[in-house]
Protein backbone atom coordinates (compact mmCIF):
# COMPACT_ATOMS: atom_id res chain seq x y z
CA UNK A 1 0.00 0.00 0.00
CA UNK A 2 2.14 2.87 -1.25
CA UNK A 3 1.62 6.42 -0.09
CA UNK A 4 0.70 5.65 3.51
CA UNK A 5 4.06 6.84 4.78
CA UNK A 6 6.40 5.57 7.49
CA UNK A 7 4.76 4.24 10.64
CA UNK A 8 1.66 2.85 8.93
CA UNK A 9 2.96 -0.59 8.00
CA UNK A 10 0.59 -2.27 10.47
CA UNK A 11 -2.36 -0.46 8.90
CA UNK A 12 -1.21 -1.62 5.46
CA UNK A 13 -1.15 -5.20 6.74
CA UNK A 14 -4.70 -4.84 8.08
CA UNK A 15 -5.89 -3.52 4.72
CA UNK A 16 -4.22 -6.42 2.90
CA UNK A 17 -5.92 -8.87 5.28
CA UNK A 18 -9.28 -7.26 4.55
CA UNK A 19 -8.77 -7.86 0.85
CA UNK A 20 -7.88 -11.50 1.42
CA UNK A 21 -11.03 -11.98 3.53
CA UNK A 22 -13.20 -10.37 0.81
CA UNK A 23 -14.16 -7.57 3.23
CA UNK A 24 -12.48 -4.67 1.43
CA UNK A 25 -14.79 -1.84 0.41
CA UNK A 26 -14.39 0.44 -2.59
CA UNK A 27 -16.25 3.55 -3.66
CA UNK A 28 -18.15 3.90 -6.91
CA UNK A 29 -18.01 7.31 -8.58
CA UNK A 30 -21.51 8.14 -9.78
CA UNK A 31 -21.78 10.61 -12.68
CA UNK A 32 -25.54 11.26 -12.71
CA UNK A 33 -28.36 12.16 -10.38
CA UNK A 34 -29.89 9.35 -8.29
CA UNK A 35 -32.58 7.42 -10.08
CA UNK A 36 -33.54 4.00 -11.39
CA UNK A 37 -30.76 4.37 -13.98
CA UNK A 38 -27.39 5.84 -13.09
CA UNK A 39 -24.06 6.12 -14.88
CA UNK A 40 -20.72 5.05 -13.41
CA UNK A 41 -17.49 5.17 -15.42
CA UNK A 42 -19.41 6.10 -18.54
CA UNK A 43 -21.64 3.02 -18.32
CA UNK A 44 -25.34 2.91 -17.43
CA UNK A 45 -26.64 0.63 -14.69
CA UNK A 46 -29.98 -0.32 -13.22
CA UNK A 47 -29.73 1.01 -9.67
CA UNK A 48 -30.97 -1.33 -6.93
CA UNK A 49 -28.83 -0.08 -4.05
CA UNK A 50 -30.14 3.44 -3.37
CA UNK A 51 -32.05 4.72 -0.33
CA UNK A 52 -34.14 7.00 -2.57
CA UNK A 53 -37.21 4.92 -1.78
CA UNK A 54 -39.85 7.32 -3.08
CA UNK A 55 -37.90 8.61 -6.08
CA UNK A 56 -37.69 12.20 -4.81
CA UNK A 57 -33.92 12.80 -4.88
CA UNK A 58 -34.10 14.26 -8.40
CA UNK A 59 -37.76 15.33 -8.47
CA UNK A 60 -38.10 18.55 -10.54
CA UNK A 61 -40.10 20.36 -7.85
CA UNK A 62 -37.60 19.43 -5.13
CA UNK A 63 -34.70 20.56 -7.32
CA UNK A 64 -36.49 23.84 -8.15
CA UNK A 65 -37.10 24.56 -4.45
CA UNK A 66 -33.42 23.99 -3.73
CA UNK A 67 -32.37 26.32 -6.55
CA UNK A 68 -34.79 29.06 -5.55
CA UNK A 69 -33.70 28.94 -1.90
CA UNK A 70 -30.01 28.95 -2.92
CA UNK A 71 -30.66 32.13 -4.90
CA UNK A 72 -32.16 33.71 -1.76
CA UNK A 73 -30.05 32.27 1.08
CA UNK A 74 -26.82 31.33 -0.70
CA UNK A 75 -25.23 27.92 -0.26
CA UNK A 76 -23.77 27.70 3.24
CA UNK A 77 -25.60 27.77 6.55
CA UNK A 78 -23.07 30.34 7.76
CA UNK A 79 -23.09 29.46 11.45
CA UNK A 80 -24.53 27.06 14.00
CA UNK A 81 -28.23 27.18 14.79
CA UNK A 82 -27.50 28.88 18.13
CA UNK A 83 -25.45 31.69 16.58
CA UNK A 84 -27.23 32.96 13.45
CA UNK A 85 -27.48 29.90 11.21
CA UNK A 86 -31.11 29.12 12.06
CA UNK A 87 -32.95 30.54 9.05
CA UNK A 88 -36.66 31.10 8.55
CA UNK A 89 -36.83 28.08 6.23
CA UNK A 90 -35.13 25.86 8.85
CA UNK A 91 -37.77 26.95 11.34
CA UNK A 92 -40.59 26.38 8.85
CA UNK A 93 -39.35 22.84 8.18
CA UNK A 94 -39.15 22.06 11.91
CA UNK A 95 -42.72 23.23 12.42
CA UNK A 96 -43.93 21.23 9.40
CA UNK A 97 -42.16 18.06 10.62
CA UNK A 98 -43.66 18.48 14.08
CA UNK A 99 -47.14 18.74 12.62
CA UNK A 100 -46.52 15.81 10.26
CA UNK A 101 -45.36 13.51 13.07
CA UNK A 102 -48.06 14.67 15.52
CA UNK A 103 -45.53 16.04 18.01
CA UNK A 104 -45.32 19.53 19.54
CA UNK A 105 -41.76 20.21 18.37
CA UNK A 106 -39.07 18.99 16.00
CA UNK A 107 -35.36 19.79 15.81
CA UNK A 108 -33.12 19.55 12.74
CA UNK A 109 -29.70 17.91 12.70
CA UNK A 110 -27.22 17.93 9.83
CA UNK A 111 -27.05 14.11 9.59
CA UNK A 112 -28.73 11.08 11.12
CA UNK A 113 -25.46 10.03 12.74
CA UNK A 114 -25.18 13.43 14.44
CA UNK A 115 -28.80 13.27 15.54
CA UNK A 116 -28.34 9.93 17.28
CA UNK A 117 -25.08 10.97 18.93
CA UNK A 118 -26.65 14.21 20.13
CA UNK A 119 -29.93 12.74 21.40
CA UNK A 120 -28.51 9.87 23.43
CA UNK A 121 -25.59 11.81 24.89
CA UNK A 122 -27.89 14.67 25.93
CA UNK A 123 -30.41 12.40 27.64
CA UNK A 124 -28.05 10.03 29.46
CA UNK A 125 -24.88 10.03 31.54
CA UNK A 126 -23.24 8.14 34.37
CA UNK A 127 -25.80 6.42 36.55
CA UNK A 128 -28.14 5.87 33.60
CA UNK A 129 -28.61 2.84 31.34
CA UNK A 130 -29.24 2.38 27.63
CA UNK A 131 -30.67 -0.81 26.14
CA UNK A 132 -30.24 -1.39 22.41
CA UNK A 133 -31.32 -4.00 19.90
CA UNK A 134 -28.27 -5.98 18.73
CA UNK A 135 -28.94 -5.04 15.10
CA UNK A 136 -29.31 -1.29 15.66
CA UNK A 137 -27.55 1.08 13.28
CA UNK A 138 -23.90 1.83 14.04
CA UNK A 139 -24.72 5.44 14.96
CA UNK A 140 -27.06 4.29 17.73
CA UNK A 141 -24.54 1.82 19.09
CA UNK A 142 -21.75 4.40 19.01
CA UNK A 143 -23.98 6.93 20.74
CA UNK A 144 -24.78 4.46 23.51
CA UNK A 145 -21.12 3.67 24.08
CA UNK A 146 -20.12 7.34 24.12
CA UNK A 147 -22.94 8.48 26.41
CA UNK A 148 -21.27 7.31 29.64
CA UNK A 149 -24.39 5.34 30.56
CA UNK A 150 -24.26 1.61 31.16
CA UNK A 151 -24.64 0.10 27.72
CA UNK A 152 -26.50 -3.19 27.16
CA UNK A 153 -27.66 -4.94 23.98
CA UNK A 154 -30.69 -7.21 23.86
CA UNK A 155 -31.31 -9.98 21.35
CA UNK A 156 -32.77 -8.81 18.08
CA UNK A 157 -36.50 -8.02 18.46
CA UNK A 158 -36.54 -10.11 21.66
CA UNK A 159 -38.85 -8.32 24.09
CA UNK A 160 -38.46 -10.96 26.81
CA UNK A 161 -34.68 -10.54 26.78
CA UNK A 162 -35.14 -6.78 27.08
CA UNK A 163 -37.59 -7.29 29.96
CA UNK A 164 -35.00 -9.31 31.89
CA UNK A 165 -32.32 -6.69 31.38
CA UNK A 166 -34.63 -3.84 32.41
CA UNK A 167 -35.73 -5.78 35.50
CA UNK A 168 -32.12 -6.18 36.61
CA UNK A 169 -31.29 -2.48 36.20
CA UNK A 170 -31.36 0.04 39.04
CA UNK A 171 -30.38 2.93 36.78
CA UNK A 172 -31.73 6.43 37.32
CA UNK A 173 -32.87 6.74 33.70
CA UNK A 174 -33.54 3.85 31.33
CA UNK A 175 -33.54 4.50 27.58
CA UNK A 176 -34.59 1.73 25.20
CA UNK A 177 -33.36 2.34 21.66
CA UNK A 178 -34.35 0.59 18.45
CA UNK A 179 -34.40 1.05 14.71
CA UNK A 180 -37.95 1.21 13.36
CA UNK A 181 -36.89 -0.58 10.16
CA UNK A 182 -33.59 -2.43 10.43
CA UNK A 183 -31.32 -1.20 7.67
CA UNK A 184 -29.63 -4.49 6.76
CA UNK A 185 -32.53 -6.91 7.35
CA UNK A 186 -35.50 -4.75 6.35
CA UNK A 187 -37.72 -6.07 9.14
CA UNK A 188 -39.74 -3.94 11.56
CA UNK A 189 -39.11 -3.67 15.29
CA UNK A 190 -41.98 -5.04 17.43
CA UNK A 191 -42.80 -1.53 18.60
CA UNK A 192 -46.12 -2.16 20.44
CA UNK A 193 -44.44 -4.83 22.59
CA UNK A 194 -41.38 -2.64 23.13
CA UNK A 195 -43.65 0.19 24.26
CA UNK A 196 -45.34 -2.08 26.78
CA UNK A 197 -42.17 -3.42 28.38
CA UNK A 198 -40.45 -0.01 28.39
CA UNK A 199 -43.39 1.62 30.16
CA UNK A 200 -43.56 -1.28 32.60
CA UNK A 201 -40.05 -0.35 33.77
CA UNK A 202 -40.60 3.46 33.65
CA UNK A 203 -38.19 3.86 30.75
CA UNK A 204 -38.15 6.01 27.63
CA UNK A 205 -38.39 4.55 24.14
CA UNK A 206 -36.38 6.04 21.28
CA UNK A 207 -37.10 4.95 17.70
CA UNK A 208 -34.76 5.67 14.80
CA UNK A 209 -37.17 5.63 11.86
CA UNK A 210 -34.64 6.47 9.15
CA UNK A 211 -35.91 3.76 6.76
CA UNK A 212 -39.60 3.95 7.65
CA UNK A 213 -40.17 7.70 7.45
CA UNK A 214 -42.01 8.56 4.23
CA UNK A 215 -42.52 4.90 3.28
CA UNK A 216 -44.68 3.34 6.01
CA UNK A 217 -48.18 4.30 7.09
CA UNK A 218 -51.03 5.63 4.97
CA UNK A 219 -49.69 9.18 5.27
CA UNK A 220 -46.02 8.18 5.17
CA UNK A 221 -45.47 9.11 8.81
CA UNK A 222 -43.44 5.96 9.38
CA UNK A 223 -43.43 3.25 12.01
CA UNK A 224 -45.32 5.25 14.62
CA UNK A 225 -48.26 5.67 12.24
CA UNK A 226 -47.96 2.08 11.01
CA UNK A 227 -48.38 0.80 14.59
CA UNK A 228 -50.68 3.68 15.66
CA UNK A 229 -48.34 4.88 18.42
CA UNK A 230 -48.43 8.38 19.90
CA UNK A 231 -45.92 10.59 21.67
CA UNK A 232 -46.61 9.07 25.08
CA UNK A 233 -45.65 5.67 23.70
CA UNK A 234 -42.71 6.82 21.56
CA UNK A 235 -41.41 9.96 23.31
CA UNK A 236 -38.22 10.18 21.21
CA UNK A 237 -38.82 9.85 17.46
CA UNK A 238 -35.91 10.34 15.08
CA UNK A 239 -36.11 10.40 11.29
CA UNK A 240 -33.83 11.19 8.39
CA UNK A 241 -34.43 13.23 5.26
CA UNK A 242 -31.83 11.59 3.01
CA UNK A 243 -33.78 8.41 2.28
CA UNK A 244 -37.53 8.48 1.65
CA UNK A 245 -37.45 12.29 1.38
CA UNK A 246 -34.54 12.31 -1.07
CA UNK A 247 -32.72 15.31 0.44
CA UNK A 248 -30.32 15.37 3.43
CA UNK A 249 -30.22 15.80 7.19
CA UNK A 250 -32.29 14.46 10.07
CA UNK A 251 -34.64 15.50 12.85
CA UNK A 252 -35.98 14.45 16.22
CA UNK A 253 -39.62 15.05 17.14
CA UNK A 254 -41.08 15.09 20.63
CA UNK A 255 -42.20 17.23 23.54
CA UNK A 256 -41.17 20.80 24.23
CA UNK A 257 -39.07 19.57 27.16
CA UNK A 258 -37.22 17.06 25.00
CA UNK A 259 -36.45 19.55 22.24
CA UNK A 260 -35.34 22.30 24.63
CA UNK A 261 -33.08 19.80 26.40
CA UNK A 262 -31.45 18.89 23.08
CA UNK A 263 -31.02 22.54 22.08
CA UNK A 264 -29.20 23.19 25.36
CA UNK A 265 -27.21 19.95 25.66
CA UNK A 266 -26.82 18.04 22.37
CA UNK A 267 -23.22 18.72 21.40
CA UNK A 268 -23.62 17.53 17.81
CA UNK A 269 -26.38 20.14 17.42
CA UNK A 270 -24.70 23.01 19.26
CA UNK A 271 -21.22 22.74 17.77
CA UNK A 272 -21.82 22.41 14.05
CA UNK A 273 -22.87 24.66 11.19
CA UNK A 274 -26.55 24.45 10.26
CA UNK A 275 -27.50 22.49 7.14
CA UNK A 276 -27.71 24.68 4.02
CA UNK A 277 -31.06 26.51 4.02
CA UNK A 278 -31.64 25.31 0.45
CA UNK A 279 -31.68 21.70 1.72
CA UNK A 280 -34.37 22.66 4.23
CA UNK A 281 -36.41 24.29 1.45
CA UNK A 282 -36.06 21.20 -0.74
CA UNK A 283 -37.13 19.03 2.21
CA UNK A 284 -40.28 21.10 2.67
CA UNK A 285 -41.24 20.36 -0.92
CA UNK A 286 -40.45 16.66 -0.39
CA UNK A 287 -42.72 16.66 2.64
CA UNK A 288 -45.54 18.11 0.56
CA UNK A 289 -45.02 15.41 -2.10
CA UNK A 290 -44.92 12.65 0.52
CA UNK A 291 -48.31 13.87 1.78
CA UNK A 292 -49.99 14.53 -1.58
CA UNK A 293 -48.64 11.65 -3.70
CA UNK A 294 -49.62 8.50 -1.85
CA UNK A 295 -49.32 6.62 -5.15
CA UNK A 296 -45.57 6.48 -4.54
CA UNK A 297 -46.04 4.28 -1.48
CA UNK A 298 -48.67 2.21 -3.28
CA UNK A 299 -46.37 1.63 -6.25
CA UNK A 300 -43.48 0.79 -3.93
CA UNK A 301 -45.60 -1.83 -2.15
CA UNK A 302 -46.56 -3.39 -5.48
CA UNK A 303 -42.90 -3.57 -6.57
CA UNK A 304 -41.90 -5.15 -3.25
CA UNK A 305 -44.59 -7.82 -3.71
CA UNK A 306 -43.48 -8.43 -7.31
CA UNK A 307 -39.85 -8.84 -6.28
CA UNK A 308 -40.61 -11.19 -3.40
CA UNK A 309 -42.81 -13.42 -5.56
CA UNK A 310 -40.16 -13.63 -8.23
CA UNK A 311 -37.26 -14.20 -5.84
CA UNK A 312 -39.13 -16.97 -4.03
CA UNK A 313 -39.87 -18.67 -7.36
CA UNK A 314 -36.12 -18.60 -8.05
CA UNK A 315 -35.46 -20.30 -4.71
CA UNK A 316 -33.55 -17.33 -3.32
CA UNK A 317 -33.38 -17.03 0.47
CA UNK A 318 -35.16 -13.81 1.40
CA UNK A 319 -35.40 -12.26 4.83
CA UNK A 320 -38.66 -11.37 6.60
CA UNK A 321 -39.08 -7.88 5.14
CA UNK A 322 -42.09 -6.05 3.75
CA UNK A 323 -40.10 -2.82 3.29
CA UNK A 324 -38.05 -1.51 0.33
CA UNK A 325 -34.99 -3.24 1.85
CA UNK A 326 -35.00 -6.79 0.43
CA UNK A 327 -31.84 -8.70 1.41
CA UNK A 328 -30.98 -11.99 -0.29
CA UNK A 329 -29.08 -14.18 2.17
CA UNK A 330 -25.85 -15.58 0.76
CA UNK A 331 -23.76 -16.40 3.85
CA UNK A 332 -20.23 -16.48 2.47
CA UNK A 333 -18.58 -13.08 1.89
CA UNK A 334 -16.58 -14.21 -1.15
CA UNK A 335 -19.69 -15.55 -2.89
CA UNK A 336 -21.66 -12.39 -2.06
CA UNK A 337 -18.95 -10.28 -3.71
CA UNK A 338 -18.85 -12.59 -6.72
CA UNK A 339 -22.61 -12.34 -7.18
CA UNK A 340 -22.53 -8.56 -6.81
CA UNK A 341 -19.77 -8.34 -9.43
CA UNK A 342 -21.68 -10.64 -11.78
CA UNK A 343 -24.78 -8.47 -11.44
CA UNK A 344 -22.70 -5.36 -12.15
CA UNK A 345 -21.20 -6.99 -15.24
CA UNK A 346 -24.80 -7.52 -16.41
CA UNK A 347 -25.62 -3.85 -15.83
CA UNK A 348 -27.35 -4.14 -12.44
CA UNK A 349 -26.06 -2.55 -9.22
CA UNK A 350 -26.74 -4.51 -6.01
CA UNK A 351 -24.42 -4.12 -3.03
CA UNK A 352 -22.80 -7.06 -1.23
CA UNK A 353 -23.10 -6.49 2.52
CA UNK A 354 -20.44 -8.24 4.59
CA UNK A 355 -19.10 -8.30 8.15
CA UNK A 356 -18.64 -6.25 10.25
CA UNK A 357 -21.79 -4.51 8.95
CA UNK A 358 -23.65 -7.80 9.43
CA UNK A 359 -22.75 -10.80 11.64
CA UNK A 360 -20.17 -13.31 10.39
CA UNK A 361 -21.68 -15.90 8.09
CA UNK A 362 -24.61 -13.69 7.05
CA UNK A 363 -23.21 -11.85 4.01
CA UNK A 364 -26.01 -10.85 1.68
CA UNK A 365 -27.07 -9.00 -1.43
CA UNK A 366 -29.00 -5.95 -0.27
CA UNK A 367 -31.61 -5.12 -2.89
CA UNK A 368 -33.40 -1.81 -2.36
CA UNK A 369 -36.47 -0.83 -4.33
CA UNK A 370 -37.77 2.61 -5.25
CA UNK A 371 -40.97 4.10 -6.58
CA UNK A 372 -38.80 5.30 -9.48
CA UNK A 373 -38.42 1.69 -10.66
CA UNK A 374 -40.81 0.17 -13.19
CA UNK A 375 -42.29 -3.34 -13.17
CA UNK A 376 -40.14 -4.06 -16.22
CA UNK A 377 -36.97 -3.05 -14.38
CA UNK A 378 -37.81 -5.27 -11.41
CA UNK A 379 -38.44 -8.06 -13.89
CA UNK A 380 -35.04 -7.39 -15.47
CA UNK A 381 -33.41 -7.62 -12.02
CA UNK A 382 -35.08 -10.98 -11.42
CA UNK A 383 -33.95 -12.27 -14.83
CA UNK A 384 -30.34 -11.31 -14.14
CA UNK A 385 -30.51 -12.81 -10.63
CA UNK A 386 -31.79 -16.07 -12.09
CA UNK A 387 -28.85 -16.21 -14.47
CA UNK A 388 -26.03 -15.25 -12.09
CA UNK A 389 -27.23 -17.35 -9.17
CA UNK A 390 -27.74 -20.32 -11.46
CA UNK A 391 -24.22 -19.94 -12.90
CA UNK A 392 -22.68 -19.72 -9.40
CA UNK A 393 -24.17 -23.01 -8.13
Amino acid sequence: MSGLGDGFSDLAEQLAARKQQHLYRSRLITETAQGADIRIGGQSYLNFCSNDYLGLANHPQVVASFQKAADHYGVGGGASHLVNGHSAVHHELEEALAEFTGRPRALLFSTGYMANLGIISALLGRGDAVFQDRLNHASLLDAGLLSGARFQRFKHADVSDLDKKLSASAARRKLVVTDGVFSMDGDLAPLPELVQVTQKHNGWLMVDDAHGFGCLGEQGQGCAEYFNLDQQQVPVLMGTLGKGFGTAGAFVAGSDTLIETLIQQARSYIYTTAMPPAVAAASLTSLQLVQSESWRREKLSALIAQFRRGAEQLGLELMASQTPIQPIMVGDSERAVQLSNALKAAGVLVTAIRPPTVPAGTARLRVTLSASHSEQQVGQLLDVLARVTGESK
